[in-house]
């Protein structure tokens, strides 16, 4: 004997369960952060048209080129109904979509009574946070 304690057999449907609920959030993740960062890109294209005339990538990535680059000035960027808000919300969404998917993650892993899986999962969801609280403090 190993001293291993036998796991119980995987049921076939809560495995397929969890797999369609783990492809559910990361499709429809996806799906709206696309559609919000085309909205985004049309709002603003519709009210920039110089933009579009320049025909030039540099034209909108230039330095000094007014974008919102934290939360609060997304938020007030939204309330103006400024497209380039509305293109870092679809961003903001694509890059949480994976960190929902770890947290969906941990919910399967509950449901299958996997403790093993649950704790790890659950390290990685805190690492994950973290990073974003910890990303920007270098400068």
């Amino acid at each position: 004997m190993s001293g291993r304690t036998e796991r119980p057999p995987v049921d076939d449907a809560k495995l397929r369960q969890s797999e369609l609920a783990i492809s559910l959030v990361l499709r429809i993740g996806v799906s709206v952060s696309v559609l919000v960062i085309a909205a985004g890109i049309a709002l603003t294209m519709a009210r920039h048209g110089s933009y579009l005339s320049k025909l030039s990538y540099h034209a909108v990535t230039r330095p000094g080129t007014p974008f919102p680059h934290s939360f609060g000035a997304m938020m007030k960027s939204l309330e103006r109904g400024d497209g380039e808000g509305l293109t870092v919300l679809g961003l903001g969404l694509l890059i949480l979509t994976p960190v929902l998917r770890v947290a969906v993650s941990i919910l399967t892993f509950v449901y299958e009574h996997d403790r093993a899986f649950v704790i790890i999962t659950s390290i990685v969801l805190a690492i994950l946070i973290g990073s974003f609280f910890l990303g920007g403090a270098g400068g």
